[in-house]
């Protein structure tokens, strides 16, 4: 039995999380992903529930409070008039009564002969006044009657039947139910669009800084210029914004740093590089001369590809380049190369890219793609979001399970690519950096043409 309770609770247990993960999943679905409409949601929320509930609350108990005793003033007074008509002579059409009706009750009094009461009307849609005024006529009238609160606008009309004639009453309206109850509800809803238009004024100026600060992160993080961006808004996003600005600053220096560096280092070798071909120079020519001349330029070669992995060249700035241009070009060398090329480009070509460092990251993927294939095919597309440029080529490939080790500096794969074909094993880490640091990815893949399939893709 302990077992069985035991399991029982588990499975309730279970209902209740799955339950609750159906929600929770239903929530995020139908709720809105932006910072600005889930405050505006935060604030309204409580607000429209704070204002029905107040609604509710006077249409359920003050109106209908006051309303009921208004109705039972008005059923006194008809109650009055209907026990005073038997008491009073029958003169010159009941003159009497329908002055005492009209002078001390408001009430306008009409005796008709003796007929049946018209049908039943209509209900009202809202009934509040017509349900509590019958009522209060039934308890305090004992006769048969008739009402009608739909006929005339500001007016009431009750019909009583007496022995020997119809008692025609007109009352009006106001005395009978709380008029004034449509000025509480327009105050109430005047205030809540006053109170909702400042609270999405207020918001849309705290939210601006905090987008702002997003496109300046992500300006910067595709290399671009981050203009005209300062701190603002509140102390947060003040210290938030600030902060960003000091880390790039950091970054710049560093960047800076390493390029003033990387200058220094690079200005050296190639001194050292320079004399040893002037030295091989003056050296008679032979087997060995040349083959130490080849050594000299492949190092020299290694020299330029690890500088330029090292440097990252982050001095071009960002600007509209003709991306179908771009794959023409790099379609032409890979045929200087004796590769079979094809190349095709869809959509706008235009693109605010920093053109030398893409073209860089696209033509060290053909030049891959041209050192170990015979056909080689470039695919540029442009939408609204993406540039996407694809590299096909028919030659080895790669292992599915090695095409991210490729990206790690310095790596050749003996098997899939032939080591004595060159290359420093930067190409693809070079690709791969300018890419990221477009805000876009390279990625590896199974190619239609039977090879590899490179492809690059940046935001637009």
């Amino acid at each position: 039995m302990a077992a069985a309770s035991v399991a029982g609770l588990r499975s309730i247990g279970a209902r209740l999380r799955e339950a609750n993960a159906r929600v929770s999943a239903w929530i995020n679905r139908v709720t809105p992903k932006g910072l600005y409409p889930r405050s505006l949601i935060i604030i309204v929320t409580p607000m429209v529930i704070l204002q029905s509930v107040v609604a509710f609350v006077f249409m359920e108990r003050h109106y209908n409070t006051v309303t009921r005793r208004l109705s039972a003033a008005v059923s006194q007074d008809i109650a009055a008039v209907v026990a005073l008509y038997p008491l009073l002579p029958p003169d010159d059409e009941h003159a009497a009564l329908r002055r005492i009706a009209w002078r001390t009750l408001q009430l306008n009094v009409t005796v008709l002969p003796p007929t049946s009461l018209p049908p039943p009307g209509q209900k009202p849609f809202f009934s509040g006044l017509d349900s509590a005024l019958s009522r209060e006529i039934g308890v305090r009238v004992r006769a048969p009657f008739w009402i009608d609160t739909v006929g005339r606008s500001n007016l009431i009309e009750i019909r009583v039947k007496m022995p020997d004639a119809i008692l025609r009453i007109f009352a009006q309206r106001n005395a009978a139910y709380a008029s004034n109850s449509h000025i509480f509800l327009l105050w109430m809803v005047g205030t809540s669009l006053v109170l909702l238009t400042v609270a999405i004024l207020f918001l849309r100026n705290q939210i601006r800084p905090i987008e702002n600060l997003a496109d300046a992160a992500e300006a910067f993080g595709k290399g671009r210029d981050v203009e005209n961006f300062r701190p603002r808004g509140a102390r947060e996003v003040r210290r938030a914004a600030i902060a960003f600005l000091e880390m790039k600053r950091r970054i710049e220096r560093q960047i800076e740093q390493r390029t003033t560096m990387l200058a220094g280092v690079s200005h050296d070798m190639r001194t050292i590089l320079t004399r040893f071909k002037l030295e091989l120079a003056f050296l008679p020519e032979g087997e060995e001369t040349e083959a130490l001349k080849k050594d000299v330029e492949e190092l020299q070669g290694m020299l330029e590809a690890y500088l330029a992995f090292a440097r990252g060249d982050p001095g071009e700035q960002a600007a509209l380049t003709d991306m179908a241009q771009v794959v023409e070009d790099l379609r032409l060398n890979a045929e200087r190369d004796g590769a079979a090329a094809r190349a095709s480009f869809m959509g706008p070509p235009l693109v605010e890219v920093k053109g030398d460092q893409l073209k860089r990251s696209i033509a060290n993927l053909v030049n891959n793609a041209v050192r170990h294939a015979k056909t080689v095919e470039i695919t540029g597309t442009r939408d609204a979001r993406w540039l996407i440029v694809t590299v096909d080529d028919d030659g080895p490939g790669i292992p599915e399970d090695k095409r991210e080790d490729v990206f790690r500096p310095f790596l050749r794969l003996d098997d899939a690519r032939n080591q004595d074909a060159g290359g420093s094993g930067l190409g693809l880490s070079i690709a791969r950096d300018i890419a990221r640091a477009h805000g876009g990815e390279v990625t590896l893949a199974d190619s239609p043409l039977g090879g590899l399939r490179a492809t690059v893709r940046v935001p637009v």
